[in-house]
């Protein structure tokens, strides 16, 4: 792919190659999506370039720009299907580009930047890819971070576990290896002492990887607290993301070198219930959650009635009905998700997942948020159909306790 740059250390291979092969990534995979940029027109060497790519790289770690259409469209067609890319597109004939990729499986969403302010909003009527058509960069970088929550929501960790898979010990046999090796990996990380040096090492990873922003990187290394935990999860940096991802894919390498993070963020949530228990009066309340499901995941929820669905990543979710459903609706607009709003039951006297209203502590102060603790396991009790189209279900739960004794068979 001769011609084609992108940031430094990016995920990518950031050099320009001397032939046609497809570049390979030189580093861990820290998230399983990338984002791009294409613009024919830009001058790398311009002040006004870098302040761009510095003001997009807070947003995440890496960006691969393309000079040419035809290599960002060699570069979307050879990425891993499990690899989304979110691309930001300036580019005075958009469509052009936008003809060759829209069916593109890997392309997640298109922005496009246009400081002319003369692209008209019928091009995203036309193609579905495309989010939002921006002017300036920072209003790029929102819509990017929008996007992103929305993907992060989607690709949460989970394992089911149907009835009959419960039914008897031969059966577990055949259980998603997920379920167990989260809990595994949480039990360990929970028992383990991690000292400062866990910091140091933390930040030293992210750098080698292009995990997180270069900025929000020394933030961290110079601000980090056990008692800032849930404000770093919640705070646009990537971290989440890369947890989250972690999870998802039982990277070991990361999860352990994020092992401190995920015992302060437990700890803190565990606190925090404790605090909080005595403002529930013993009774049991409802949250939701707003997400995507690819249609595989689907079919496998939908015969998981009366078994149980395992959250393996730190699960957030919340009081009112709103905006889950917002994030609902939104992931029911794609080909390949099906929508779902869950409606959890929560009955706050059960202890075998802390959770925690977050209010106080996280960087949306404004958001109304139960955090649970990683590894949160319910019953499905039923799933319904939204609306009039096959793209939107609403999932009823109910937490386990410890004393479940087809969870226990799981977990003994």
């Amino acid at each position: 792919m001769s011609g084609s740059k992108s940031s430094e250390n990016a995920v990518a291979s950031s050099k320009p190659t001397a032939s046609s092969n497809i570049r390979q990534p030189r580093q861990r995979m820290a998230h399983n999506y990338l984002l791009l940029w294409e613009d024919i027109s830009i001058d790398q060497t311009s002040e006004n370039y870098k302040n761009t790519l510095k003001e997009i790289r807070s947003v995440t770690g890496d960006i691969n720009v393309f000079t040419q259409r035809d290599e960002c469209i060699d570069f979307l067609t050879d990425a891993q299907e499990n690899v989304k890319s979110f691309l930001v597109i300036k580019d005075n004939m958009p469509e052009q580009i936008m003809s060759l990729i829209n069916d593109i499986p890997q392309l997640d969403s298109a922005y496009i930047f246009d400081d002319s302010k003369i692209l008209p909003e019928k091009l995203m009527k036309k193609w579905r890819k495309i989010k939002s058509i921006h002017s300036n960069i920072d209003d790029i970088c929102q819509g990017l971070q929008i996007g992103l929550k929305q993907f992060n929501q989607d690709s949460i960790a989970m394992s089911f576990i149907t009835v009959n898979e419960m039914a008897s010990p031969e059966n577990l046999n055949q259980l998603e290896p997920t379920f167990m090796y989260t809990q595994i990996f949480k039990d360990i990380l929970l028992d383990m002492e991690h000292g400062e040096q866990a910091i140091k090492q933390f930040t030293a990873y992210c750098r080698n990887n292009n995990s997180v922003s270069p900025i929000y990187i020394d933030q961290f290394e110079k601000e980090y607290d056990a008692r800032l935990a849930i404000w770093w999860y919640t705070f646009p940096s990537n971290i989440y993301s890369m947890l989250n991802y972690a999870l998802r894919s039982m990277e070991g390498d990361t999860i352990i070198n994020m092992g401190f993070f995920i015992h302060d963020l437990h700890q803190q949530i565990q606190q925090l219930y404790e605090q909080q228990l005595s403002t529930y009066d013993r009774e049991t309340f409802i949250v939701y959650r707003g997400q995507g499901l690819m249609n595989s995941d689907f079919e496998k929820l939908k015969k998981t009635k009366g078994g149980l669905i395992s959250f393996n990543n730190f699960l957030s979710t919340n009081k009112t009905k709103d905006v889950p459903l917002v994030f609902a609706e939104c992931a029911s607009t794609k080909s390949d998700t099906i929508g779902i709003l869950f409606i959890m039951s929560i009955d706050p006297r059960i202890k075998s997942t802390p959770f925690a209203s977050i209010k106080k502590m996280s960087y949306f102060d404004e958001e109304d948020e139960i955090l649970f603790s990683m590894h949160t396991v319910f019953r499905v009790v039923a799933v319904r159909l939204l609306g009039n189209t096959n793209k939107l279900y609403q999932v009823d739960l109910k937490l386990t306790s410890d004393d479940d004794q087809q969870l226990r068979l799981l977990t003994n």
